[in-house]
């Protein structure tokens, strides 16, 4: 039966590189839980996985659209759920010559299995909680005209009338919230069934491994200020000004993180430096709502990544998994 490894946690945390270390041991895949490497031609400013890594280890659920479509979480999960019933059959090809001796030593090699573990990895919440607790979302597609009728009636109307047709939902949603009172309203007049009817969860009969990892905020920040350095050091800002001449500069995508800074420098509103530091302090923002959210499932079992025996303590937690009846 098919085993899922989780590695989550806030942005520039390294779950990327740990989950390629640990793929590579087992001859597994990745599927990525980004809600922006779904996109083709968002690259440097999502951190991406690059060519030479995609090599190494089969990437999935990266590059699935295009910037102008809307991925919705339904779409991502149908996606995500198709490949976890019915995984890519790899190559076990010989990449022990590209491992590291001193890996090899914190990674006893795992003989090659018929059903490997897969490997979700990524920041995306929603995407992972998707997946490993099943949630069940109405297919509905946002409908712009609904929408822009709802609003013009203002937020305290628009939460009157959903706590008429969906008291449920009402009382999960602060009633400021305009972007679920929204959401909510829009599935009722489209299905004609309330939402909070047609959600729920179904979770999968599959084992699931969560590892989280984290680390002093501090630390963090100064994680997130060398990746915002590299991104720019690999042509982030090239990649933008690309992508705004091609798309529009209102394309929705540019307005978000790195991407809506260095749009705002190419605009001459800003210099570079106050980019970086707009990016550093929005990414950092970012970074503290993704830690509150995952703390809030206690499945999760946490690694600090400032532990010299990350790997090792981490290994160690897979290796008993797999191995599981």
């Amino acid at each position: 039966m098919t085993k899922l490894i989780v590695i989550c946690g806030a942005t520039a945390t390294g779950k990327s590189g740990l989950a390629l270390d640990l793929a590579m041991r087992l001859d597994s895949i990745i599927l990525s839980a980004d809600s922006r490497q779904v996109y083709r031609e968002f690259n440097i400013g999502t951190a991406k996985p690059t060519e030479a890594e995609q090599k190494l280890v089969p990437h999935y659920l990266i590059n699935i659209c295009d910037p102008t479509d809307n991925m919705t979480v339904a779409d991502y999960q149908e996606q995500a759920q198709a490949l976890i019933a019915s995984p890519p059959i790899i190559e076990h090809g010989d990449k022990q010559t590209n491992r590291q001796t001193d890996k090899k030593k914190i990674f006893p090699l795992v003989p090659s299995a018929s059903c490997p573990p897969l490997f979700l990895v990524g920041g995306t919440g929603l995407y992972i909680r998707s997946i490993t607790q099943g949630m069940k979302i109405p297919r509905v597609a946002p409908h712009k005209e609904l929408r822009s009728q709802l609003e013009s009636l203002g937020q305290m109307q628009l939460y009157a009338m959903l706590q008429q047709v969906d008291f449920i939902a009402a009382q999960k949603i602060h009633p400021h919230d305009l972007v679920r009172t929204l959401r909510a309203l829009e599935v009722f007049y489209v299905t004609g069934r309330s939402i909070s009817e047609q959600q729920g969860e179904t979770p999968p009969n599959y084992q699931i491994l969560q590892i989280g990892l984290d680390c002093d905020s501090a630390y963090l920040t100064q994680r997130i200020a060398q990746r915002t350095e590299k991104m720019i050091a690999d042509g982030l800002v090239t990649e933008v000004e690309y992508l705004c001449k091609k798309y529009g500069a209102d394309l929705p995508l540019l307005n978000t993180l790195g991407y809506q800074e260095i749009k705002q420098y190419l605009a001459g509103e800003i210099s570079l430096d106050e980019a970086k530091e707009l990016t550093v302090l929005h990414t950092r923002q970012f970074a503290k709502r993704q830690r509150t959210w995952f703390r809030a499932y206690p499945q999760i079992e946490w690694f600090d990544i400032e532990n010299p025996d990350l790997l090792k303590e981490v290994w160690h937690s897979v290796e008993k998994f797999i191995y599981l009846p």
